[in-house]
């Protein structure tokens, strides 16, 4: 007996050494999770702020408010500040009468205020493209360094461009402008014109985004834009029509110290008017809310949190373990405008160098609405 149960040693041996290595490898994992979440819990950190908060060792222009937006000339880059961006959100139609949402955004970060060209040009470009059916979603990011002509921007006329992804007019503004995106997958081609004013943020484009830090932005929209186009999508192009809203902001350091992210709403109501409601999240502070109200006459009212209830509902846990609230009640109680809002689809966490949720959104109540909504820092 004792000859026989020799050879099964080693194997005991070696089955051994795998249970402890599984078992420290399970702590290790388990101890990693925690050290993470506890991180951004109790510092606030994330993958949003990590980029997007000033850094004094960086020198790059304020943003004061005796600053005034002056169109068209602010449609083009403002190198001397660090962030810039540009987002477009579509609700299109084609027609057979399917609906898809788009989402063009394009970014750019500089990483310090060198003014220098070709590789070694600190200016980042990132953008991301998403379509969204009611079935399906595609979504596709590019990167590129600034100063080596894979992305940039021409005034005369106004083009912004990253590789074969560009939006382009025959003007000195976007509009008429042309979107033009081409990938393995699908394809973009939307023609998109104004049809009311512009809409300047804040104070005269001056946007406040805390109470007590100097965290500030420049920020104006055209939110009533009406377009035609093309959506190539699977190898079948489909005619389509809708409206838009573009935003444009720039600014040195979007987010403060403690500053966790943000969430962002944007509306078309049944009357023609357009609403942004903005939330700051802060880490052991309360949010900061600010948004605006604007109609097609030109009328623009400046929303402070005094005139703004907003209540995240549950929070959803998503299928890579995060958890966020996707269903908002956003009353402003004086313009008589009550919404709850909705999501089309809940996989809408968009995995991108700087990671969100992002997608189309409906509200009902006092008005029908539909919009999008963006969550980062969760």
């Amino acid at each position: 007996m004792s000859q026989r149960s020799k050879p099964q040693r080693p194997k005991l041996r070696i089955l051994s050494y795998l249970l402890v290595i599984t078992f420290f490898g399970i702590i290790l994992s388990v101890g990693t999770y925690y050290s993470y979440y506890a991180q951004v819990g109790e510092r606030g950190v994330n993958e949003v702020n990590a980029v997007l908060m000033s850094e004094n060792k960086k020198v790059f222009e304020p943003v004061l408010p005796d600053r005034n937006i002056s169109l068209p000339q602010d449609f083009q880059f403002h190198p001397d500040f660090q962030h810039e961006w540009w987002h477009y959100f579509a609700n299109v139609e084609d027609e057979s009468g399917e609906k898809f949402s788009i989402q063009w955004s394009f970014f750019r970060i500089a990483t310090d205020e060198r003014e220098t060209t070709g590789w070694q040009s600190p200016q980042l470009f990132i953008s991301n493209v998403v379509i969204t059916s009611k079935s399906q979603v595609w979504k596709e990011q590019r990167l590129a360094r600034g100063g080596i002509g894979q992305a940039g921007m021409n005034n005369r006329p106004f083009r912004i461009w990253i590789d074969n992804w560009n939006w382009r007019s025959l003007g000195t503004t976007p509009f008429p402008g042309r979107l033009s995106i081409s990938t393995d997958t699908f394809g973009i081609e939307l023609n998109s014109i104004t049809k009311g004013p512009y809409v300047l943020n804040g104070e005269n484009g001056y946007q406040e985004k805390h109470d007590l830090l100097p965290v500030a932005s420049y920020s104006f929209s055209a939110p009533f834009l009406s377009l035609n186009g093309s959506l190539t999508l699977e190898g079948e192009t489909k005619v389509v029509s809708g409206t838009a809203w573009l935003q444009k902001e720039w600014g040195s350091g979007l987010l403060g110290e403690g500053q966790q992210g943000w969430d962002w709403f944007v509306f078309n109501l049944e009357d023609g008017s357009s609403l942004s409601i903005n939330r700051y999240r802060h880490n052991q502070q309360l949010p900061y809310v600010f948004g605006t109200l604007a109609t097609r006459s030109g009328r623009v009212f400046q929303l402070t949190e005094a005139d703004i209830e907003i209540t995240p509902l549950n929070n959803t846990t998503l299928f890579n373990g995060r958890r966020l609230p996707l269903q908002w009640i956003i009353n402003v109680p004086e313009h008589q405008i009550n919404l709850t809002t909705r999501i089309q689809r809940r996989d809408m966490w968009l995995p991108f160098v700087i990671p969100y949720w992002e997608g189309p959104i409906m509200a009902s109540g006092s008005h029908e609405a539909v919009g999008f909504m963006q969550l980062t820092g969760y």
